[in-house]
């Protein structure tokens, strides 16, 4: 019972720490805007307005909770401003429900999945994809899985030497060919060498830019195409990587490869080096995909499950 609950509480350690500067931010203005109020009016919310539009939640996510907020004060008939924290924590952590955001605090396969669980990351460069497979890797050896890296963003040479320097570091097998080969060739292999070891997870990188929408579109769906000739049904999982630390950038890249690809899950990196975490909320709420995991440092452990209680405890506590 000891260890377990000293290790959930380094994690909520880093999660404090990771969120710091969002929550000094954000809070700070929250209490600059109603300082002096003694009911939630309608200056108030217009003040609370600009600060979660500022705070990089996103226009149209800032507006449904503004109007959350409205109706249960009007429902409520009175209520104070200091009861505004625990409203609006109440109002988020329900959208965020709202939008499948997982409760799970371990990393593990879906019951039911098939094996292996085939995992395609996508995402522009710069904005940790290869540091998040590589710590996606490490947890998923920690919980005692066999683990496989595809190497298929063949276009910088970079990221291959990246990617098998991670490997080296969560002690796992890294596929991969020549510069320049066929991403779907290096998807093909690194199923095959993994279904003939009998391992547990893939996680296959793919190249990280933002070229036009239709190349884009058809090189991913020739990777999943050949990986199915493997696996049949595979990827299980594609995973997007977005820079938090962007802000208004990240609405923008979840955009261009939803548009380009059946996108099932998040991961929002740079999170403890920016004060731009109501990203996280707004994300979640207009693409309706549910943010998986999050990243709050640089270490290898530094990469979590999101959960929202947890994440919204963190911003509010």
């Amino acid at each position: 019972m000891g260890i377990f609950s000293f290790f959930s509480r380094e994690k909520k350690e880093v999660l404090d720490q990771g969120l710091s500067k969002t929550k000094e931010s954000v809070f700070g203005k929250i209490a600059r805007a109603i300082a002096g109020k003694s009911e939630i009016d309608d200056e108030v919310l217009d003040n609370l307005e600009e600060v979660l539009v500022t705070s990089d939640v996103g226009v149209e996510t800032t507006l449904k909770i503004i109007d959350r907020v409205q109706k249960r004060a009007a429902r409520d008939k009175f209520m104070n401003t200091n009861e505004l924290n625990k409203l609006l924590k109440d109002e988020i952590a329900q959208l965020l429900m709202e939008n499948n955001t997982s409760d799970s605090d371990s990393f593990e396969i879906p019951a039911g999945a098939g094996k292996p669980y085939v995992i395609m990351v996508v995402g522009v460069n710069g904005v940790g994809k290869t540091t998040t497979i590589g710590k996606l890797a490490h947890q998923f050896k920690k919980a005692g899985k066999k683990v496989y890296l595809g190497a298929a963003d063949t276009f910088r040479a970079a990221a291959v030497e990246q990617l098998v320097e991670w490997g080296h570091r969560a002690d796992v097998p890294v596929i991969k060919q020549g510069m320049g080969s066929d991403p779907a060739s290096v998807a093909f292999d690194t199923l095959s060498s993994a279904v003939a070891n009998d391992a547990d997870v893939v996680i296959i990188d793919t190249a990280g830019r933002l070229h036009n929408k239709v190349g884009l579109m058809n090189e991913l769906t020739k990777i999943k195409n050949v990986m199915k000739k493997v696996v049949p049904g595979a990827p299980d999982d594609v995973l997007l990587v977005l820079d938090g630390s962007t802000g208004q950038n990240a609405f923008e890249q979840a955009k261009q490869f939803t548009k380009a690809t059946e996108v099932t899950s998040l991961a929002i990196t740079k999170l403890d080096g920016t004060a731009k975490g109501g990203v996280v909320i707004g994300i979640s709420d207009q693409f309706k995909i549910p943010v998986k995991y999050i990243g709050l440092g640089e270490g290898i452990d530094h990469l979590q499950i999101f959960n929202r209680e947890e994440f919204v405890d963190s911003l509010f506590g």
